[in-house]
């Protein structure tokens, strides 16, 4: 089957005028569920396509098997297993998990509750005497990059250093050669080798160390699979480290703002705080903090809603599309926290499944649970507000609020 270009409806999503609601062109991008680009490669943005291959193992999350050079920042950097294919992402999944969730740290996600919660009210403490707010700045951003440096051993102190290389990082991801400054992608593949350089310097001095942090248990721990090398461990934290920068900053903002749009839901939540858990999951179909994924390769051919995608092909997948197919999803446009068979795509799927999931629930439940509690009459002063540049991790840069 001959598929249709939608290059078009493509460039406006990807431009940031339709940052504030790109969804309307997600539905028109979804007429065709296997769009082919003039660059040769293809979009997918329907739920069935996407799910389906997501799960297919011929399709690859390893530059290498581009037909074409890669010309995003990470094409140049030892790659996180997010970027590999079994058996060398299983492998580095396993090992990164021993110390981040189950089987072998069961409580670890869990045992950390009362710390978050008392980072949240310490946030929301500094508010008092302000009559404005950014929910970003002020609050969104500061809790999980606290949270992700205790975990991982990063000095709370050294945080300005790095927040500005994982601008440049997430700025790089969509980088195009044909519209964008070669300065984005230098920028990008410099803050890689800066943060790849201070997260070297860390690990270092973890070796023959005791800690609970997660660069030294990665650094001394022998498992069943071995050790980590260095630029494994890096990698990974890599990954963790750019996560708990942007990805959940985005869902608390998202779903705080999603809220204040819906006065009645948050009203609600007041009353009824156990709706925290069903709202969150709603907020990752609705209003997900990571839209698209930029790339994927394919092993051999693939077909998919009868087209034929072609070996080494480069494969764009919509997830935030997909999440409000209709065809998966009664009234996808409405924010519904009652949605029942809520299986959405906000953590993606298959292997890939997002690492931090389960703590970035956590945290989001932590954080909009108590702004609704303690927030008495929050008021959004600019709606839409501006939104960050990337269209595949998107969110608002600031979100301000006025207590009346």
């Amino acid at each position: 089957m001959t598929t249709t270009h939608t290059p078009d409806t493509l460039h406006r999503i990807l431009d940031h005028s339709s940052r504030a609601d790109p969804y309307p062109l997600y539905a028109e991008l979804r007429k065709t569920p296997v769009g082919l680009q003039e660059d040769g490669g293809y979009v997918i943005s329907t739920y069935r396509e996407l799910t389906g291959i997501l799960h297919d193992p011929h399709l690859s999350s390893d530059v290498r098997h581009l037909s074409r050079p890669m010309p995003a920042a990470e094409a140049h950097t030892t790659p996180s297993f997010i970027n590999l294919d079994p058996p060398e992402h299983d492998r580095l999944r396993r090992l990164a998990m021993r110390h981040f969730g189950p089987p072998h740290t069961p409580g670890l996600v869990t045992g950390m509750e009362p710390d978050l919660t008392a980072i949240v009210n310490g946030l929301i403490d500094d508010f008092a005497g302000k009559e404005r707010i950014d929910i970003v700045d002020d609050f969104a951003y500061p809790f999980p990059v606290t949270v992700i440096c205790h975990l991982l051993g990063v000095p709370r102190e050294d945080e300005p250093r790095f927040h500005v290389w994982v601008n440049a990082i997430v700025d790089s991801l969509d980088y195009h050669p044909k519209t964008d400054p070669k300065e984005k992608l230098d920028n990008g593949v410099q803050a890689r080798n800066d943060l790849t350089q201070y997260l070297g310097g860390l690990l270092e001095q973890r070796h023959g160390r005791p800690g609970e942090d997660l660069l030294t248990r990665m650094a001394n721990d022998d498992g069943p699979d071995g050790r980590m090398t260095d630029d494994e461990i890096v990698s990974t934290a890599h990954l963790l480290l750019i996560a708990g920068h942007e990805t959940t900053v985005n869902l608390i903002t998202n779903g705080m703002l999603t809220l204040l749009r819906h006065p009645q839901i948050l009203q609600r939540l007041r009353d009824e705080p156990d709706l925290i858990v069903p709202l969150v999951e709603e907020l990752l179909r609705y209003e997900p903090p990571v839209h698209i994924i930029p790339w994927r390769a394919a092993y051999s051919d693939i077909t998919v809603a009868d087209t034929v995608i072609p070996k080494g092909s480069q494969i764009m997948l919509m997830l935030a599309s997909g999440s409000r197919d209709p065809a998966r999803f009664h009234d996808p446009d409405r924010f519904n926290p009652d949605r029942q068979d809520n299986q959405h795509l906000g953590f993606g799927s298959g292997i890939h499944l997002c690492f931090g999931g389960p703590m970035a629930r956590l945290e989001t439940q932590t954080a909009l649970s108590a702004l609704v509690r303690r927030l008495e009459r929050p008021v959004l002063i600019t709606d839409p507000p501006p939104y960050r540049p990337s269209p595949i991790l998107r969110g608002p840069i600031h979100l301000h609020i006025e207590q009346s």
